[in-house]
């Protein structure tokens, strides 16, 4: 039989504006319109895609079958090769697309939500910060957040320190798959970990967001705070990336997070990126943003 082939789903490859998708559609009719569910795959942009049938038969039919709903998952064009932010442009794109076109797949689009994984979560946060305000389209209903990456400003946060050895993805692996993901040269790892792409100013400016301040006494078990660093301009200029929206969607301002959709946080007690979720978490709720969050406690990235 196929690799794509399901006895309760019809699976197909389509194009949904030039961007290939993989669609779960549920066999079996429906008296009413169904949900809809986004999926973004993780792998740091640079890994993975929607053939993979791990990711399939355990994300995408899971969902598909479980929450009997209509599943779009993205197969965006990986970096280096396809170059930031080509990813989120068609993520954005494909979500747009399905919005616009719901109908056409038996999904009421009012009932549509976006969800991704690690980078997919990322993906998941720009594409609903970027669709927040627009009034030409179906609002997003909710947003997912898988153990998302968020910012790459600080690389000391409780959880970096926590869990600095931790497989599949250690601090110093996060920065390394960062660089190779922007085409970077990797030796910039050394000082971003420091912090010395950050100017002081920068610092200043988010700190009210990106602190370990904001982390929850439960979750700093252990935490030392880093020793002070010095500013690299040279190494600052050459990631200038970093700090934009669309790459750490942490630093987006309140008038774009305010208008967020209802959101689910999922994080893992051995991720490096843990602190990051906690950390959006507080923003939205800030915000009036509904959240509902999940922690692992023993869950791995």
């Amino acid at each position: 039989l196929p690799a794509c082939w399901d006895s309760r789903l019809l699976i197909k490859d389509l194009h949904f504006d030039g961007v290939p998708v993989r669609i779960y559609l549920p066999r079996e009719p429906s008296a009413n319109k169904r949900r809809g569910v986004i999926f973004f795959h993780g792998g740091c942009g640079i890994f993975g895609s929607i053939s993979k049938e791990l990711k399939e038969k355990v994300t995408c039919r899971y969902i598909a079958r479980k929450s009997d709903s209509v599943v779009v998952s993205v197969g965006y064009h990986l970096a280096p090769e396809h170059k930031y932010p080509a990813q989120t442009l068609e993520c954005l794109t494909a979500t747009v697309y399905f919005l616009k076109t719901a109908e056409t797949y038996g999904v009421d689009p009012a009932r549509i939500i976006v969800c991704g994984d690690s980078v997919g979560a990322t993906y998941t946060a720009s594409v609903c910060q970027e669709l927040g305000h627009r009034t030409d389209i179906p609002k997003i209903c909710a947003q997912v957040l898988i153990y998302p990456f968020l910012q790459a400003l600080n690389f000391n946060l409780p959880s970096h320190q926590k869990n600095a050895a931790v497989g599949f993805l250690s601090r110093d692996r996060t920065v390394h798959f960062i660089l190779k993901y922007l085409n970077k040269d990797c030796s910039l790892k050394e000082p971003i970990l420091a912090g010395s792409h950050v100017p002081e100013s920068i610092n200043l400016k988010y700190r009210k967001w990106i602190n370990p301040d904001l982390i929850p006494e439960v979750f700093k078990l252990g935490y030392k705070p880093p020793l002070p660093t010095v500013f690299l301009p040279q190494v600052h200029e050459q990631v200038p990336e970093l700090f934009e929206p669309w790459f750490s969607p942490l630093l987006a301002e309140d008038a774009v997070v305010c208008a967020l959709p209802d959101t689910c946080i999922v994080t893992c007690e051995h991720d490096v990126l843990r602190d990051e979720g906690l950390l959006y978490k507080k923003r939205l709720e800030d915000n009036n943003v509904h959240v509902t969050w999940h922690h692992v406690e023993k869950g791995f990235h």
